[in-house]
């Protein structure tokens, strides 16, 4: 019984609101909490609209395909962040190649969005709305949360409307979900279906810790296991898509693995966790500032570094010119090491003009392997972040640029010195599909 009358103590500790009858709710904190929390629509373009195929009037009536192919909706959900200025952060997957974006409020006023920029590898996207009395969600510190922290989901499931979910924080540092991404996710059993993406999971303080974005669940639904994306990644990336439209991802030029015990035996190190440096570039950031291979980084700037997808997300969200604090172990010694970011080689060119004009689309050399190599002199566009400036200004994925105002570029290198010189119009020769067209960006 004595057991039994400590963990109720606990319990009524750590839910202190109290209803008239003088129960533990959560009423008073939500009722002003979720008139910060929005359902986002969405009009997208169908997959017929972005296949080149499917553009082609011959091809569609071959086919017998409809004139005209219908576009999609989708419903999703979103955070006001900025009441002020109308920012809402949501899911980059929730706004992906959307047409119009139309939030609507607690108060049922319904608003045209406008998108200041996406990120892909944090699936983090940022709208703005103009609006007054709107209320904002305070951001919270998702580093001090902790495994059995209690926490509410707000969203928008099955686009029902506005629901709260209740939960514990499950795990902390979860990633392996997109591979390609920069994961930091915060788990939580609090009911996340489809519909929440975007949506707002809060501590019992009311304030942001994550926006809810994936969930596992074998038949699409919930099974308890949902993901967030820490409040602290979402702040960094949305103060760049804030300045920049995009996310300008930054390099120190090493090779990295996890720290495993048969290696921190073989290094003579008594760290348990930890990213092992096994190549250094030469010439990089991180040979200037004397980092070897062998290294083993415990700590960025003050953050622990418990593996290599831990320090790739640290680094991967520094600003581009700002330099790190790494505390590194080398021959069981303890050393601090400070290095600048640079920008990524698959980046444009730094200047104000491109940035504005090309940002948030990634530049790759054609090479051995890719279908064009030896075919095709140019620069192959790897990806492009929907809602980005590139996107807007129409480059999209596949495309290959094959001259910037009419001189030829063969590689990332010569693009880079060709929009360097670049003053205000942009004319980009490409190549998509089997198509040449001329690109005017103004």
């Amino acid at each position: 019984m004595a057991a039994l009358t400590s963990f109720a103590a606990t319990a009524h500790a750590a839910l202190p609101l109290q209803s008239e009858q003088g129960l533990p709710t959560l009423a008073p904190l939500m009722e002003k909490v979720t008139p910060a929390v929005v359902n986002i629509s969405v009009l997208s373009r169908s997959p017929a609209e972005q296949n080149p195929l499917f553009r082609d009037p011959f091809f569609r009536r071959f086919f017998d395909l409809p004139e005209r192919p219908q576009p999609q909706m989708s419903a999703g959900s979103g955070v006001i962040v900025d009441a002020e200025k109308g920012y809402v952060v949501t899911n980059y997957h929730v706004v992906e190649n959307a047409t119009e974006i139309a939030v609507t409020l607690k108060d049922r006023r319904r608003l045209k969005a406008k998108l200041v920029g996406s990120d892909r590898g944090t699936d983090i996207a940022l709208l703005r709305i103009e609006a007054g009395n709107l209320t904002a969600l305070p951001f919270g510190d998702s580093d001090t949360l902790r495994v059995g922290d209690f926490v509410a989901a707000i969203g928008n499931p099955f686009g029902l409307g506005q629901t709260v979910t209740s939960g514990i924080v499950s795990a902390l540092g979860r990633s392996g979900i997109n591979i390609e991404g920069y994961e930091d996710f915060i788990q939580t059993d609090a009911s996340i279906n489809p519909g929440n993406s975007g949506g707002a999971l809060v501590n019992l303080k009311g304030e942001l810790v994550g926006i809810n974005t994936a969930i596992i669940g074998p038949s699409g639904g919930n099974v308890g296991i949902g993901f967030a994306v820490p409040s602290n990644m979402t702040r960094i990336v949305m103060d760049q898509l804030v300045r920049y439209g995009t996310v300008r991802r930054g390099r120190l030029g090493i090779v990295i693995q996890d720290l495993t015990p048969d290696l921190a035996k073989g290094l003579g190190t008594t760290q348990s966790e930890g990213a092992v440096i096994t190549q250094v570039e030469s010439g990089s950031p991180a040979d200037k500032a004397g980092i070897r291979a062998g290294d083993v980084v415990a700590e960025v700037n003050g953050h622990h570094v418990r593996s290599s997808a831990d320090l790739r997300n640290r680094i991967g969200l520094v600003r581009v010119g700002e330099k790190v604090e790494l505390v590194i172990y080398r021959d069981g010694k303890r050393r601090t090491i400070n290095a600048q970011v640079v920008a990524d080689s698959s980046s444009a060119a730094d200047n104000g003009v491109v940035e504005r004009n090309l940002g948030g689309a990634a530049f790759r050399d054609i090479e051995p392997g890719m279908p064009s190599y030896g075919k095709i002199e140019g620069v192959l566009i790897a990806d492009v972040d929907a809602g980005s400036p590139a996107w807007q200004h129409g480059l999209r994925k596949g495309d290959i640029v094959m001259a910037v105002n009419q001189q030829r570029v063969k590689n990332v290198e010569d693009l880079k010195q060709a929009l360097a010189t670049v003053e205000r119009t942009i004319s980009l020769e490409l190549l998509r599909g089997a198509a040449r067209l001329v690109l005017i960006i103004r």
